[in-house]
């Protein structure tokens, strides 16, 4: 029966059963972590032989003659373009290999726009007064980070099951010449596990901007993180939208290796237009010589193809699936039931996100916090960390054995069952 369908004396007793299985749950000195996507060691063992791949100085040696070991190709060997190539389905042309961090990118990227703005006005963004972002929430703490700590007002947008509320957005970026940029994770997002519609994407690419200078930082973290071959979820290109529609140079596009391969050891790309990347490599030009062709080298020599890439995330998917269901079987036998709680199933991705009663999300992760099990801080799935509902958690299962995550997920259920119980009887 549904927690609100009850009175007040069962409310009460029901409390006081979660609370005695809580106090058990305590007594133990959990130290369980389910707060961040970190692949798992045995998902890093995968790639383990990459490491073998460049062994004797011949290796080191491209067809065209360059050494990896010494300066030169600014914008990646071709190899590593042609390996992200296929996985974007972007020219090689359109493509700058760089290093680990698909993040380091994005706030270059922003950083880049700030300093010396965009193509074609040109004029840095930090002498145009306010900039502002629409902010998809929830979203990914880190591109909200990034704004805040250059100054950028943040816009939430409320995320729907197609992707971000789309009238919304077209309304503010119409009237507001000082919004330069909305961030996007449009595959399996970030937490949501929502994949944009190819009509989010279409609007996207074709709206009318007040800003000419106005980008979609396109941040397709998990453009190949399918965890079943059945329901694989498809995205549209933008690019070749916004190219269609004339606008060409609205969009930055970006992905990694990082929980392909290696978190602290892969390959990142940006991708744009040819006018972008021109400007993009005018100012690298002076901030580096480059990024590590020798770790490009070994990516592109142990990943022949794009096909490759596919057979090896089916192994980590065999890996992830297994933890996934742990969560949300435990979620559909422990909340189901009583009404307190709704949360996504995706297929994709690397996180659930796990929406609590208003006004108790942050009671949840106290009570975890306090019972050894550490969540993403309440909040941060929001621009400033304010979830306006105070409902939202992020939930990760990647990186915790199953026994570990099973344990987890018991205490984090009474957690909820707690904070609702409170709710109910106090309201």
């Amino acid at each position: 029966m549904k927690y609100s369908q009850l009175s007040l004396p069962a409310l009460e007793k029901e409390l006081e059963l979660q609370t005695i299985k809580y106090n058990e749950y305590k007594a133990k000195g959990l130290n369980l972590d389910m707060s961040r996507g970190k692949p798992a060691a045995d998902q890093l063992a995968l790639t383990q032989d990459m490491l073998g791949v460049i062994s004797k100085p011949e290796d080191c040696i491209l067809e065209s003659g360059l050494d990896c070991r010494n300066y030169g190709l600014l914008d990646g060997i071709p190899s590593a373009k042609q390996l992200f190539s296929d996985i974007l389905d972007m020219p090689c042309k359109n493509l700058i290999v760089c290093g680990n961090s698909s993040l380091n990118i994005m706030y270059d990227t922003v950083a880049r726009a700030m300093l010396y703005g965009t193509y074609p006005t040109m004029i840095p963004w930090v002498r145009q007064g306010t900039v502002r972002f629409l902010c998809p929430s929830p979203g990914y703490d880190r591109h909200f980070a990034i704004c805040q700590s250059l100054g950028i007002e943040m816009i939430t947008i409320p995320m729907t099951k197609t992707g971000p509320d789309m009238d919304m957005i077209e309304r503010l970026v119409k009237e507001d010449p000082t919004i330069k940029g909305i961030w996007c994770v449009p595959k399996y997002s970030n937490p949501d596990g929502i994949t944009y519609s190819d009509e989010t994407v279409v609007r996207l690419a074709r709206m009318e901007c007040a800003a000419p200078d106005f980008r979609i930082f396109w941040d397709n973290a998990y453009a190949v993180h399918d965890l079943y071959e059945d329901r694989a979820d498809e995205l549209l290109n933008i690019y070749f939208e916004a190219k269609a529609a004339g606008n060409k140079d609205r969009v930055f596009m970006f992905t990694s290796t990082s929980k392909i391969s290696f978190p602290g050891s892969g390959i990142s790309v940006i991708a744009a237009s040819t006018n972008n990347i021109k400007q993009i490599k005018s100012v690298m030009t002076v901030q580096t010589i480059g990024y590590d062709k020798l770790n490009m080298l070994r990516h592109a020599r142990y990943f022949q193809d794009v096909e490759d890439v596919r057979e090896h995330m089916l192994r980590h998917a065999a890996i992830l699936r297994p933890k996934f269901r742990a969560v949300l079987d435990a979620f559909d036998k422990e909340l189901g039931p009583y009404g307190i709680a709704d949360w996504t199933d995706p297929n994709g991705g690397y996180f659930i996100s796990l929406n609590v009663m208003d006004g108790c999300a942050k009671r949840v992760y106290e009570l975890c916090k306090e019972a050894g099990v550490t969540l993403t801080t309440a909040g941060a799935t929001f621009p400033y960390g304010r979830d306006p509902h105070d409902k939202n958690l992020r939930i990760a299962p990647s990186y915790p054995p199953v026994a570990e995550l099973e344990a987890a997920v018991k205490v984090l259920v009474v957690c909820v069952k707690i904070a609702a119980l409170e709710k109910l009887i106090n309201q």
